[in-house]
């Protein structure tokens, strides 16, 4: 059921014109080199004392295979994708795509600890799902190459082709992605369709460049070579529908009315893979400091595709530690904290070296309550392997903050969200509807393979001499959703 509200206040109606920001150093956009797309959140479904350790251990498996973990059970090429956060998640956020001549719009779990893009194609044995015809299309491309996806709980498998992808206002002229005829596991549920990727080309498993860096790396394309994302709190609101509001994600500009403050940017460090990498400096509990390793050991990647956190063993023993009543989880629970629902612990992280700390709410911090007086803590336990960060930084974190992720020069920055961001959680009302855009024709873009697309770890490469032009998606209209 949806809970729809009265016409917007003239108070609120104001908000609806919202001011798009570039990244320091830059010239002010102007509104159509910066797009803003709502996002959906899909409802966590409250479990029962049985289903909930296997929906657990099943999340931190996905976690751990997504990174390469030694108990993923899956090869590296295999990372990417964490259908199972969109399947029994306590959040999951996704924007829409179109893509084809003429377009067709798609929902897609948008992922910064990937870089891939898929689709569900015609012949997936998936119900309740958008399918992209290869046959309505008639800028469809096929190629020769299949792609295939594995991790702990699931498979997915297909081809390669590619086409006119359009998303947050862009248009790419000829976008690789994965078309998915094959799945197992149940790792696709409606009305996800599939992923973008938005972490760097050096992870694509297709050996495509991602849409976002393809539109990046075309001079003159954006204002600013970055994007934002705004995330929604409705966890700990009953009267939440099963898709509500989620927030925006925003290419090319930031969003000022979404924070407040400066964005606080480190670079990713030198040496790091091609995730959006940070160094976790600081980590409090209750004010209490927290013992952590330095450099590489506590490198952290901030991923928009992931529920919670995830974090090395010992670090974890000690936070839950301050945590008073606190107890390591077993048998299903295993890799989990459980911990008394009324200590509302108070979670704090630093990054990079501005000794500037971000606060986790209390009401993101719970995963899920078991028992009348017992939760699940959202940090979990996982052993990343060689080639991955020692922490997954998640939308348990990325809830309380406005997020930049910057790839000139290579950083992320976080901000103070807005009380008009504020305002956003809980704010029942519809959700977002897919939105294909229209307006002037686009130039030639590409998000073409790699020459070495068979490696397991292709290179970024540019896109020589590509354009790409903005396209006329509605900003006031995705904002009025939002403000809702």
């Amino acid at each position: 059921m949806y809970h729809h509200l009265s016409p917007l206040p003239l108070s609120l109606f104001a908000l609806l014109f919202v001011t798009l920001e570039p990244a320091a150093g830059h010239a002010p956009p102007e509104l159509q080199t910066g797009r803003s797309i709502a996002l959906a959140r899909q409802r966590p479904q409250r479990r029962s004392s049985g289903d909930l350790g296997a929906w657990l251990q099943n999340h931190r498996a996905s976690v751990a295979a997504k990174y390469g973990t030694p108990d993923a059970h899956s090869k590296r090429d295999g990372s990417g994708i964490n259908l199972l956060t969109n399947q029994n998640a306590d959040t999951s956020y996704f924007g829409s795509v179109a893509v084809g001549t003429p377009p067709q719009a798609f929902n897609v779990i948008l992922d910064t600890g990937s870089s891939d893009l898929w689709l569900a194609a015609s012949q997936a044995p998936t119900r309740g799902i958008a399918l992209f015809d290869t046959s309505s299309s008639s800028t469809f491309a096929a190629t020769n190459n299949s792609f295939s996806i594995q991790y702990a709980s699931g498979s997915a498998s297909g081809v390669l082709g590619s086409d006119v992808v359009q998303f947050s206002g862009f248009e790419v002229k000829s976008q690789t992605f994965g078309l998915v005829d094959g799945t197992s596991g149940g790792i696709l549920t409606s009305p996800v369709s599939g992923l973008m990727g938005l972490a760097f080309s050096s992870l694509a498993t297709s050996g495509a460049t991602p849409f976002w860096e393809a539109i990046t790396n075309t001079p003159g394309a954006l204002a600013s070579p970055l994007f934002g994302v705004q995330l929604t709190r409705f966890n700990n609101d009953t009267r939440a529908s099963a898709l509500e509001p989620g927030g925006t994600f925003t290419l090319g500009a930031t969003n000022s009315s979404l924070y407040t403050g400066d964005i606080d940017y480190q670079d990713i460090p030198s040496g790091a893979p091609g995730y959006w990498i940070q160094e976790l400096s600081g980590l409090s509990v209750g004010g209490q400091s927290i013992t952590l390793p330095g450099g590489s050991l506590s490198w952290a990647a901030i991923d928009t595709g992931t529920t919670g956190i995830a974090g090395p063993a010992d670090v974890l023993e000690d936070l839950y530690g301050a945590i008073p009543g606190s107890s390591k989880g077993t048998g299903q629970l295993d890799g989990y904290y459980i911990y008394p629902c009324d200590a509302n612990p108070s979670v704090s992280l630093t990054f990079g070296s501005s000794g500037r700390s971000w606060t986790i709410s209390p009401a993101d911090f719970e995963f899920q309550q078991i028992d009348s007086t017992n939760c699940v803590g959202s940090i979990f336990e996982i052993s990343t392997g060689s080639s991955a960060p020692s922490w997954i930084i998640g939308d348990t974190f990325l809830k309380n903050v406005y997020s930049v992720f910057r790839s000139s020069p290579p950083s992320v920055g976080f901000a103070t969200l807005s009380s008009t961001a504020l305002a956003m959680n809980g704010r029942n009302g519809p959700p977002p509807s897919p939105t294909v855009a229209s307006g002037a024709p686009a130039a030639t873009g590409s998000g073409t393979l790699n020459p070495d697309s068979s490696s397991d770890a292709p290179s970024a490469h540019a896109i020589g001499g590509a354009e790409v032009i903005a396209l006329g998606l509605s900003l006031v209209v995705a904002m009025a959703v939002l403000v809702l």
